[in-house]
């Protein structure tokens, strides 16, 4: 990301900055964690960087492409190459949890039923959840609703994931399960990109910790450094309220 500005309007006709002038290069196979409070821009970086948002300026470069210049089948086809993970896992209710797995590879990557469907099977399995194969969302746990949402993710086979915030909808006894599929992605040399509020978790697997307020970067750099001996007051201020609970 190179000078990346990206506004929203608010109630009012002020425009509010979610993106401040962002700079962030992440390597293949690097694990980034970014953490900052609410409104701080971390979502919509990670939008921004599989084009669910277009930045106002700026260059967003996947693999050496600018994303924010493709259209059409260019963008999908950039866009595919980027796995993401919602909040509250966006799986679709009518759909059983195979069939929300197999269904972008089937539409998008035209792979047959057949072979999208032991793909699926496969993903599932390691998932462990190969027993809920034909249950819906509603008949799952949150957990297992969010490792559905992973499988339909890595069913596109894409070279970077993107976390939003995976466990924060989730019951504190069902953290655990999602994050050890993360864990598991990590140590596999999976391309991470990872907001979260889970400060154990960001310090185990980020190898680059980025803490952002007000749309910037206010400090970046391994995680030991930046958890355990922040630089910037603004990121001591932070941590010292998300570890108080």
């Amino acid at each position: 990301m190179r000078s990346v500005r990206k506004t929203f309007r608010s109630a009012g006709p002020q425009m509010l900055p979610a993106l401040d002038n962002v700079d962030l290069d992440i390597k293949t196979g690097e694990r980034v964690v970014i953490c900052g409070p609410s409104g701080s821009g971390k979502s919509t970086l990670l939008r921004c960087v599989n084009a669910l948002e277009s930045p106002d300026s700026g260059e967003v470069r996947v693999w050496g492409v600018d994303i924010t210049k493709l259209q059409g089948r260019r963008l999908y086809a950039a866009r595919a190459t980027t796995g993401m993970v919602f909040q509250h896992f966006e799986l679709y209710p009518h759909l059983s949890a195979l069939e929300n797995i197999t269904l972008a590879p089937r539409r998008i990557l035209r792979q047959s039923r057949d072979e999208a469907g032991a793909r699926a099977l496969d993903l599932l399995g390691q998932m462990g959840l190969s027993e809920y194969a034909d249950r819906y969302p509603d008949q799952l746990s949150g957990g297992q609703r969010q490792r559905v949402a992973i499988a339909r993710a890595l069913a596109m086979d894409p070279r970077i994931m993107l976390f939003d915030e995976a466990t924060s909808a989730l019951d504190p006894e069902m953290v655990r399960e999602v994050l050890d599929v993360m864990r598991e992605l990590a140590a596999a040399g999976m391309t991470m990109l990872i907001v979260t509020h889970e400060m154990g978790f960001a310090r185990e697997v980020g190898d680059t910790v980025v803490f952002m307020d007000a749309g910037r970067i206010v400090e970046m750099g391994k995680g030991s450094e930046v958890l355990v001996n922040p630089r910037e007051e603004r990121t001591r201020l932070f941590l010292d309220r998300v570890l108080a609970h």
